[in-house]
């Protein structure tokens, strides 16, 4: 809106040049996002009270866990809610990249809610099916990554952090596969470390940090090619997706720091996840994930290790996983699990940012 509306009334009213930059739009992004959840989470939460939308606590779980039966979940809609209108007052909707952000975030929403609705409100537990919704993930990624490399958006090299060139072209159909794989295994290693009150939050704050730095310096030409970053036009305007969901998820934690008055639910996890793939995807960032996104990429091996080993051995590597569970089973109070998880993922993510400079 002030980009498509306000913007081209700045040779009459010169103060509406500032709608033409990026930071100033990302800025007013994060300011709407957080404002808006911060100020509608109480009366949503009442709502979701009033509807019984209560989170559902599996039996095998810690046992510390059973007295957040009930606690309202979808939070996710409060989070992709507060996102999307910031995004409509801030973005410009010219930008292939943006577009190709929101497809996966609003699909990957429609899942996840799909999923919630199943298991809240028809009080199916297991939701949609492991297959449908690896289906529904992998038919989205597909088809938004072969869109962008029909339009040139992105080319179908792939970087590693630290190197300042490709190392691989994988051509059409390898890298629809490697990307849709990495956006998929993003969306549900966020899904399988929303387990304790705000410990998904932290990581996904500091990998969109990290993913704002890279989206504005890839869409800058000038100072990519000096920190030798893959330039991509138009991803500087997911910048401003990528600050709408901070002060989204900012606002969010609010309401479901510890103790937690609110989960996000699938619908929340599933499409933030989302996110991290595919502007990490669009960023040429895939490999870099697995070092700012280090924390979820740990969840989810845990949960393959323990999987393979039971399945193979018998025995169970961790006393339970995901990972967060096998430390509360170890005795350490859920917050300092929190907590400690959160101070492990600003490293990850100053790591990660070190790898701009060293190439």
């Amino acid at each position: 809106m002030l980009y498509h509306f306000l913007y081209p009334l700045s040779e009459s009213i010169p103060l509406f040049n500032v709608f033409k930059y990026i930071t100033t739009r990302s800025a007013i992004s994060f300011c709407i996002s957080i404002l808006l959840a911060i100020f509608l989470g109480k009366k949503f939460i009442n709502f979701l009270k009033k509807k019984q939308f209560g989170q559902f606590i599996r039996d095998e779980g810690p046992e510390s866990h059973k007295k957040k039966s009930g606690t309202p979940t979808m939070g996710g809609v409060l989070i992709i809610f507060s996102m999307i209108i910031a995004v409509l007052v801030s973005g410009n909707f010219i930008s292939k990249p943006l577009i190709a952000t929101f497809l996966i975030v609003l699909s990957y929403f429609g899942l996840g809610f799909l999923d919630d609705y199943l298991k809240v409100i028809k009080k199916n537990t297991k939701g949609v099916s492991a297959r449908g919704k690896l289906l529904w993930q992998f038919v989205t990624s597909w088809g938004v990554v072969i869109w962008l490399l029909n339009n040139q958006v992105i080319t179908s090299e792939i970087y590693l952090p630290f190197l300042k060139y490709p190392i691989l072209d994988l051509g059409f159909v390898g890298f629809t596969l490697f990307s849709s794989l990495v956006i998929v295994g993003s969306s549900n290693a966020v899904n399988l470390t929303d387990g304790l009150d705000g410990l998904a939050i932290g990581p996904i704050v500091t990998s969109l940090v990290t993913l704002t730095i890279i989206t504005y310096i890839s869409g800058n030409i000038e100072i990519s090619d000096y920190l030798f970053v893959p330039y991509v036009e138009g991803i500087g305007e997911v910048t401003i997706i990528c600050t709408a969901l901070i002060g989204a998820c900012l606002g969010f934690l609010w309401y479901n720091a510890y103790p937690a008055q609110i989960f996000m639910g699938d619908v929340g996890s599933l499409s933030l996840g989302g996110a991290l793939g595919i502007i990490s995807v669009l960023s040429k960032s895939e490999f870099l994930l697995l070092i700012f996104g280090a924390i979820f990429v740990i969840e989810a091996v845990s949960v393959i290790i323990q999987v393979i080993s039971f399945k193979t051995r018998g025995k169970r590597v961790f006393k339970m996983a995901p990972i967060h569970h096998h430390f509360e089973l170890k005795g350490w109070q859920e917050p300092k699990v929190i907590v400690r998880f959160w101070i492990l993922s600003l490293i990850f993510m100053v790591l990660a940012l070190m790898s701009l400079k060293l190439r």
